[in-house]
């Protein structure tokens, strides 16, 4: 058993950032939520780092949500404290100015999948299930599920999933819209370190505005959203990358971009 409950490895442009408590089904305790959240506020502002990868440790669970055996000891205000604590972090990573990519690699229970459902991307092993679990301990998801969820992939299903509990295997969230690719247990972060590949050979500054005009943009009516994109497209237009992807278009090579 490591004392680190989050692992953090970077590497040509990548954070993969690992949830370390294998023994309990990489469960959220108030240790883990500070951990991520101060690696995700210290990445925010690595410009070197393109991508952020988000697993969990060993081959059985990304996250079974909060662990319940530290729950049942905490009084009422201190509930609150963690749900407060892990509705913000989940917040800040949906809003972090890079992509983050859920490698979902097994058991994501309750804030399991609401850590996935803050992430830009999910990429689920075979082996994943999926749930938003939280009506059978007579409580409702408090980490943004009730709200990400239905964004993604609907009302109705969304509330049928919410109001039994159920889980779902990867094959039905692929179908559902709730991750975006699946692939066999060995070979999820290489999938996910191709997507972040691809990702890295973009615009870093386009990157960014992209994910901020979606992001903010879906919460508005359409011509408040178009607004916000053409503001964002504004961002773009004086930076030296943009320069470069014509240039190297004209000269038939790929563009080398530093974010400026």
């Amino acid at each position: 058993m490591s004392d680190q409950v989050l692992l953090s490895e970077e590497k040509d442009g990548v954070a993969i950032l690992t949830l370390n408590r294998p023994e309990a089904m990489n469960s959220f305790n108030f240790a883990m939520l500070h951990a991520l959240r101060d690696q995700i506020e210290a990445l925010r502002f690595k410009p070197g780092i393109r991508v952020i990868i988000i697993t969990g440790s060993g081959p059985k669970a990304f996250c079974a949500g909060a662990d319940l055996k530290e729950r049942v000891l905490m009084d009422e205000q201190q509930v609150k404290n963690f749900i407060f604590t892990i509705r913000n972090l989940f917040t800040a990573i949906e809003f972090l100015n890079k992509p983050v990519i859920a490698a979902v690699n097994g058991v994501a229970l309750g804030g399991g999948t609401e850590l996935a459902l803050a992430c830009d991307i999910r990429i689920a092993s075979l082996n994943a299930s999926m749930g938003l679990t939280e009506t059978r301990l007579a409580i409702i998801p408090g980490a943004g599920g009730t709200q990400r969820l239905p964004r993604l992939i609907g009302r109705g299903k969304a509330k049928e999933l919410i109001f039994t509990g159920r889980r779902v295997d990867a094959a039905e969230a692929l179908q559902i819209g709730l991750v975006n690719q699946t692939c066999p247990a060995n070979a999820l972060m290489d999938e996910c370190l191709k997507m972040a590949a691809m990702i890295r050979e973009t615009g870093p500054i386009a990157i960014e505005q992209a994910k901020f005009a979606i992001n903010y943009g879906l919460e508005t009516d359409l011509n408040t959203g178009l607004g916000i994109e053409s503001n964002a497209y504004w961002v773009t237009i004086p930076t030296e990358d943009r320069l470069e992807g014509l240039a190297a278009f004209q000269e038939k090579r790929k563009p080398v971009y530093k974010g400026k």
